[in-house]
């Protein structure tokens, strides 16, 4: 990232970062895993790696892999491309893969349904570790999947890689602390608070605006994780010149934002932001259209990192922004096939007629395990697949995976270290517009943690 984009201290980003100790959170987003195309959630399969593997290679045992995502419920939006990622994992990992021991192991997958609930999300991990017996677990889809599914890791002593969530709730909110880092087993790549804020602010300073904001947050960890004063959002919008009202939390599932749109109409706010699920911001959107507020900016985390969100919306959803966790312009290959970013993209499309999804970013917990697994001597000894899952280099479909990069919550990196079990991944922004294949495409507007070249600027919302 250039010097012109570093666009605050030491200080103000362990502020910011929430290294004060505070517990923070933000808004996830997700990426989870899959079950086969027309399988029932529970049916395991069986797949091994493109990986060459020589003809006399030994057979070993079969490795199992548990994976925990949000297949239905409200959260079941993160989950639209699993079933096709899983299908890729089964030709990419066609032959079994060679381990650290010189033996070849072909691996089993069982996938359990969270049903979007934290109690059930962790009974299910629990079950895929003490009854099925597996070797590591893979889960993602928000804090709510992330966290249950890590704590039974670190519990019942198995390797957990974990995905799409902010690493701040991860850490803190599971009692991290800066001095010390309770955590062994579960280690995780995620967004930042931090630098999603960085990036909401970088596409409102492309319109001209009176600077005012008005904030929506559910009442849920993410929502209060984003709304905290002096770790969250609100913190680093005021650093970039924003002022902001803040009405009190709405419960998820609300079907009346009166309230809280005559507060923001009132303060006089030309941008909007928050954290919502998909239904409730259609909701929110709607009646914002029909109160007559319209601001220039509307910028909303999670909800608007889904087609089927703008899609059901229709028209009025152009011009819409929210953080981008991937992107196909992101430039970056798997370690499984050597695939693109934009060739996966463009499979993805071709096989299920539907737009791409940065929930594919899934695709890469996969990778990192594969990776581990080749330096793995002992399959069966759970502290040598742990460290060989810390010690993994690879480039994969979401970017460089090395947990040997310092650690350090201020880094404005690409990719940093924030704290000892999490890497924050590439983040980028985006507004929704009409593409020439798509009705509605998602563009990058902002790249400050991201090495890719911008083709357009963030455009105000137009109304007819």
């Amino acid at each position: 990232m250039s010097e012109e984009k570093k666009a605050f201290t030491r200080r103000e980003f362990l502020k910011i970062a929430g290294i004060t100790g505070a517990t923070i959170g933000v808004a996830g987003g997700l990426g989870g895993l899959v079950a086969a195309c027309g399988k029932d959630d529970e049916t395991p399969t069986t797949a091994g790696p493109t990986t060459t593997v020589s003809a006399g290679a030994e057979q070993g045992r079969e490795i199992k892999v548990g994976v925990v995502v949000p297949k239905t419920g409200a959260l079941a939006a993160f989950a639209t491309p699993f079933d096709w990622v899983h299908g890729q994992w089964e030709k990419a990992l066609a032959g079994g893969v060679q381990c650290g021991d010189g033996k070849k192991h072909l691996i089993k997958i069982l996938v359990q349904d969270t049903q979007s609930d934290g109690g059930r999300c962790a009974a299910v991990t629990s079950q895929l570790i003490q009854s099925d017996k597996v070797d590591i677990i893979l889960a993602g889809g928000a804090p709510e999947t992330m966290i249950p599914s890590a704590d039974q890791c670190e519990a019942l002593g198995t390797p957990g890689l974990f995905i799409q969530g902010p690493w701040q709730p991860f850490y803190f909110e599971r009692g991290g602390t800066p001095e010390h880092n309770p955590f062994k087993w579960g280690n995780a790549l995620c967004v930042g608070i931090e630098a999603m804020a960085a990036c909401f602010v970088d596409m409102w300073d492309q319109v001209s605006t009176n600077k005012k904001c008005g904030l929506l947050y559910p009442n849920t960890t993410d929502g209060q994780a984003w709304a905290n004063e002096e770790t969250g959002g609100p913190s680093f919008f005021k650093q970039g010149g924003y002022t902001y009202t803040m009405p009190s939390f709405y419960t998820t599932g609300t079907e009346n934002y009166t309230q809280q749109i005559a507060e923001f109409k009132k303060f006089g706010a030309e941008i909007c932001a928050g954290q919502c699920i998909p239904p409730d911001f259609t909701n929110f959107w709607q009646q914002c259209l029909q109160g007559g507020f319209q601001p220039k900016i509307c910028t909303m985390g999670q909800a608007l990192n889904f087609y089927e969100t703008v899609s059901a919306i229709g028209p009025t959803a152009y011009g819409l922004t929210t953080e981008i966790s991937w992107h196909p312009d992101y430039p970056y290959k798997s370690s499984l096939t050597g695939q693109t970013c934009r060739e996966l993209a463009d499979a993805y499309e071709a096989d299920t007629g539907r737009y791409w999804s940065a929930e594919l970013i899934f695709y890469s917990l996969m990778e990192w395990f594969v990776e581990a697994l080749k330096d793995t001597p002992n399959v069966d000894d759970k502290e040598a697949i742990l460290a060989a899952i810390l010690g993994a280099k690879l480039e994969s479909v979401y970017g460089p995976i090395d947990f040997s990069i310092p650690v350090d919550p201020t880094a404005q990196t690409e990719v940093s270290h924030p704290v000892p079990n999490c890497l924050r991944m590439p983040t980028a922004g985006g507004q929704w517009l009409k593409g020439e294949k798509w009705d509605y495409e998602k563009f990058l507007v902002s790249n400050l943690f991201v090495p890719v070249e911008l083709t357009t600027k963030v455009q105000a919302i137009q109304y007819s």
